[in-house]
């Protein structure tokens, strides 16, 4: 009776402290709805961070491009033979991953918000005949694109120049040379209002960013810029004054809906030399191109239409040319074989006219297309989206 007594006893023991184990286990696991709450604010994606009233999100994208020929983005993709060492020409490849992440709260003061985008490439692109140290593919180093904190209208950070970004694109295409409508990196102090009427506005204070962009004392580059936004379109302007050169340059762009299929826009750049052609040692000013007036000459376009075919397949155009006889074609078809999965095919011409006006000799100057007339190029775009 006593080793009987003994047996049950210990399998009774042995029970409760399985069981005290399995509802200590059971109390550890965390319940989801504790940790993890959508957001829903400011878009799909977001999910509050624990303990906090802020929401995030991350995203960003994988981005694969291959192409040959001899046109703006495709340019200069150049090897050497590993035998002879001889110059020639390659396919130029470029594989990009992005990471974004986005952040909102509601305050007082108004939605305070961040937003950051890090750039990281492995690529063949400009390896040329002059950069003989890599004629290869590499790692390029990580690029910080994006880096703002804004509350309520006010902008400060790293960011594109409300001179490119408050006006838009100049099309939905790959290619966007040879007549470039921004050099878009720099700093910025800004200020957006939305009337809400369809009128908005901005003001800017920008660094810029390059050898000739960036600001070389304590005044700083001013961009303004103003917006009619209704159901048929939009209606935008915007103007810069550069400080290092005291030139201006302006760009006026319409949209147009003329279906939920076709789209439309039109685009005018024009701008002063100021004193841009005064020191024509550096490349850019030498051509009377500044940071703001990029493009070739006093006065540009650029015009182009997408045609939705249907849900999943876009047709996208784009014509521009500017003062110097630059002039450019880029066409390309997209499709989505998955909502976040999109291959696009794009066929490029362009035809390279003057490229300085004014005291300046272009034949002195070490520029890249100067013995170029023109140029035929494909690109083969993958990219998957999260």
């Amino acid at each position: 009776m006593n080793i009987r007594s003994l047996l049950l006893g210990s399998t009774a023991a042995a029970l409760i402290a399985v069981s005290d184990a399995r509802a200590v286990t059971a109390v550890a696991e965390p319940d989801p709805t504790e940790y993890v709450r959508i957001c829903d604010v400011y878009g799909s994606g977001y999910v509050y961070i624990s303990g906090t009233e802020t929401c995030v999100r991350i995203g960003g994208y994988v981005r694969y491009d291959v192409g040959l020929g001899d046109v703006g983005l495709v340019d200069h993709a150049r090897t050497s033979d590993v035998r002879t060492g001889e110059d020639q020409g390659t396919w130029q490849n470029n594989t990009r991953f992005t990471l974004k992440t986005w952040t909102g709260q509601e305050t007082e003061l108004g939605t305070l918000k961040t937003y950051t985008e890090t750039r990281m490439n492995f690529a063949n692109r400009g390896a040329s005949v002059s950069d003989s140290s890599r004629p290869y593919a590499f790692n390029g180093d990580s690029t910080l694109t994006f880096a703002w904190i804004q509350l309520g209208g006010l902008r400060v950070g790293k960011d594109w120049s409300a001179f490119d970004m408050f006006i838009g694109g100049a099309g939905d295409v790959l290619n966007q040379t040879p007549v470039p409508y921004g050099a878009f990196d720099t700093n910025v102090i800004q200020y957006y209002f939305d009337a809400g009427n369809g009128f908005s506005a901005v003001v800017s204070l920008e660094e810029g960013s390059g050898v000739v962009g960036t600001i070389d004392s304590y005044s700083p580059h001013v961009v303004g810029g103003l917006k009619y936004t209704h159901g048929w379109g939009a209606i935008t302007g915007v103007a810069a004054y550069d400080s290092n050169y005291e030139s201006v340059a302006a760009k006026v762009r319409v949209d147009i809906n003329v279906t939920n299929e076709l789209l439309l826009f039109g685009m005018l750049g024009c701008g002063s030399n100021g004193k841009l052609n005064d020191d024509s040692t550096n490349a850019i000013d030498a051509h009377g191109r500044g940071f703001y007036k990029s493009w070739g000459g006093n006065w540009a376009f650029w015009a182009g239409a997408t045609y939705k075919l249907n849900e999943t397949t876009s047709f996208n155009l784009q014509l521009s040319g500017d003062q110097l006889k630059n002039h450019g074609v880029a066409a390309n078809v997209a499709y989505a074989f998955l909502p976040d999965f999109t291959v696009r095919a794009e066929l490029d011409y362009s035809r390279y006219g003057n490229f300085a006006v004014g005291k300046v000799d272009a034949s002195n100057v070490n520029w890249t297309n100067a013995n170029k007339k023109s140029g035929v190029a494909g690109i083969l775009r993958f990219e998957r989206s999260f």
